[in-house]
């Protein structure tokens, strides 16, 4: 076993320190019923770009030099080509995050040792083992490893099964809800420090690490976005930096780690919590990013004219539309509204079939609601 090695358990913080109030804050903020005047089906569509959000930004902690915005025009202008590794190594990391939240909020499974293997398996899934797949992809790995940039040694792959065991058993333990973000964050170390593949472990804890906060509900069916990786991503070393202090397993190392890791993840749920106020999506984000479109010959003047009401209603139906087209047939009219229905900008609300809703997730806005998140500030750095 490695010198370092201890048992892995709870490590407390004083009562008087900035973790412990950090805790109480983080605690509140996942008790608080959010109240937001953003409508579900939209928080569901940024859900979806803060997923590619998260998995860029994982990507490139790991060398990836792909930005959002590259990553977006692939997207947009590219779907039917032949997509190099680093596109599908983002990819993949998305099809993780939706294979989490199916798993864990749909059909309220647990975080086991097959859902890690399924989780390794899609995030190394058609990546050439001598880049960044698995030879052995969901298996532990059996041979020693090397973490560049590192002092860290990763234990005996020998130990692997069995230090796995603990922190799987770890989790599961049903302790007070209080401790739920501490445990995250000692999770996330510990599974960093094991290394239980052979490659692919970087994307595997951040994604391990957004399970476990989506299974403490921190998730969208109830109003929250959850981006942690943002706060790896900001300073790559700094990350790795504070990972390593905790490499001795003494309290203060391991607390300071948790600090840092929870101090950046209520920096970030506080910039998300901005978007459940309607008002502030639609004056912020998504009317700019119409005017963009329209400047930039995206969509055409018909077109905005509906959208703007689509986004000025949030809910619309024809009867709102109607008055800006005063002289046009309605028949005209409908088949307006066909088309962005085919073009997929707008989408009926629920099993409505008659009250719509804006999409922003096709390849005609996303670019620019991309565009103005990160103008606004949600974009994490150096993604």
């Amino acid at each position: 076993m490695n010198d370092t090695y201890k048992k892995l358990e709870l490590v407390t913080p004083d009562f008087d320190s900035r973790l412990a109030s950090l805790i109480i804050e983080l605690e509140r903020m996942r008790e608080k019923k959010l109240g937001g005047t953003t409508e579900a089906s939209t928080f569901f569509q940024l859900k979806k770009i803060f997923h590619i959000f998260e998995s860029v930004g994982s990507a490139r902690i790991e060398g990836n030099n792909t930005t959002v915005a590259e990553y977006i025009e692939i997207t947009i202008e590219d779907g039917n080509k032949e997509k190099d590794e680093n596109i599908v190594e983002i990819e993949n990391s998305e099809r993780a995050m939706d294979f989490i939240d199916n798993a864990l909020i749909s059909r309220h499974k647990k975080i086991d040792r097959a859902f890690i293997s399924d989780i390794h398996k899609i995030v190394t899934k058609d990546l050439s083992a001598s880049k960044e797949g698995s030879k052995t992809p969901g298996d532990y790995r059996k041979v020693p490893v090397v973490i560049k940039n590192s002092k860290h040694k990763p234990a005996d792959y020998i130990k692997v099964p069995d230090l796995m065991e603990e922190l799987i058993d770890f989790i599961n333990v049903e302790n007070e809800p209080k401790y739920d973000l501490l445990k995250t964050a000692i999770a996330h170390h510990r599974f960093a420090w094991i290394h239980p593949f052979d490659n692919g472990n970087g994307r595997s804890v951040r994604l391990f690490t957004y399970a476990m906060l989506v299974n403490y509900g921190f998730n969208v069916e109830v109003g929250r976005i959850i981006n942690p990786t943002a706060v790896f991503c900001i300073d790559r070393n700094k990350y790795y930096d504070a990972l390593a202090k905790a490499d001795d397993f003494s309290k203060e190392g391991l607390l300071s780690w948790c600090e840092y890791f929870l101090s950046g993840l209520k920096r970030e749920i506080e910039k998300i919590y901005k978007l459940a106020d309607y008002q502030f999506l639609k004056t912020k984000i998504l009317l700019p990013a119409l005017d963009m479109s329209l400047n930039r010959k995206v969509i055409n003047d018909e077109e905005y004219k509906i959208l703007k009401v689509a986004v000025e209603k949030q809910v619309f139906q024809f009867s709102d539309i109607s008055p800006v087209f005063a002289d046009m047939p309605r028949v005209t009219l409908s088949r307006k509204i066909s088309a962005l229905k085919k073009k997929e900008m707008i989408m009926p609300q629920g099993k409505s079939s008659i009250k719509y809703v804006l999409c922003f997730g096709n390849k005609y806005l996303r670019r620019d609601v991309v565009e103005m998140l990160d103008k606004n500030g949600f974009l994490p750095a150096n993604t």
